[in-house]
């Protein structure tokens, strides 16, 4: 009894470990972003002060305030836009990573042809390289297709990466879908397209779900190809915007804005976690225990 309790014990203890040390930089950063001055630098762990300050200077556009009026004449400059910009990419890239993740990991399930397992290890291996590795080419083949300097630059960069882990797993989840439901529609005289689109999509929406809202954390939080792609503030997205700020003169760091940055970048993606979370569940979950 006391050996269960004591393991229990530990096991809540290392839980709240990870959980603390997971939360705790992401409540400090609110914490400072209230804070302005020279109490930046004073360590707090409890708010002192709700000062919006910080805040109110993110999401200026063009030096001034941004207005209602603004954001229907789309008049939206500065940090604004490069959120815009976070929003428009990576919903971009998810929604065309899935696309063709769909397909393909129905070809590569279902579809038997020579050499299936080696060209789903190609798809992988393509994963292990590091950005920096292959940065000089692909700069010569956006350069190639005029692409440089365009949101598509990013689409385009972004989806080369996220396609071998959504590839990879989209595969693995579809085949464990029965087979007898495929069948079941070829007799009906259904077409491969309807399979996936009316059959196996419906079953496979908490991975698609899962491996959607990874793929968008990767695309909204990447950097480099952000950095290396775009020329002006119009096409950067938050990670660079958050980079390229700078205070009163060129040798002092906002740390107040930036801490105000992070928070508001960080929210959209706790706000979408918390929204999918039993769907995100399901899809880790789901092919673990079989019956």
């Amino acid at each position: 009894m006391v050996s269960d309790l004591a393991k229990k014990g530990a096991f809540y203890l290392f839980v709240a470990a990870i959980v603390f040390y997971a939360v705790f930089p992401f409540y400090y950063a609110i914490v400072t972003s209230f804070k302005t001055g020279t109490s930046i630098f004073q360590v707090d762990y409890l708010p002192t002060s709700f000062n919006l300050e910080n805040y109110k200077s993110v999401f200026s556009s063009g030096g001034r305030p941004m207005t209602l009026d603004d954001v229907l004449h789309f008049n939206i400059t500065g940090f604004p836009l490069n959120f815009i910009n976070s929003i428009v990419v990576s919903t971009l890239v998810v929604a065309l990573a899935l696309l063709i993740a769909v397909t393909a990991s129905y070809a590569l399930s279902r579809v038997r042809f020579r050499g299936r397992g080696l060209l789903l290890m190609t798809i992988l291996s393509v994963s292990m390289f590091p950005q920096i590795a292959v940065l000089a080419g692909l700069f010569e083949l956006i350069r190639a297709f005029h692409l440089f300097n365009t949101t598509f630059a990013l689409v385009f960069s972004y989806t080369i990466f996220t396609l071998p882990f959504t590839v990879w797993v989209l595969t693995t989840f579809m085949r464990d879908l029965p087979v007898e439901i495929e069948e079941a529609a070829i007799v009906d005289g259904a077409s491969a397209w309807v399979i996936i689109t009316r059959v196996f999509m419906p079953l496979l929406w908490p991975a698609l779900v899962t491996t959607g809202l990874l793929a968008f954390i990767a695309a909204w939080n990447e950097f480099l190809f952000a950095l290396t792609f775009t020329l002006d503030n119009a096409h950067r997205t938050v990670p660079v915007a958050i980079s390229q700020l700078t205070g009163a003169s060129d040798h002092e760091i906002p740390w107040g804005p930036i801490m105000a940055a992070c928070v508001i970048v960080t929210l959209p993606l706790i706000v979408l976690v918390l929204i999918f979370q039993r769907k995100i569940i399901a899809g880790l979950t789901a092919g673990g225990v079989k019956g």
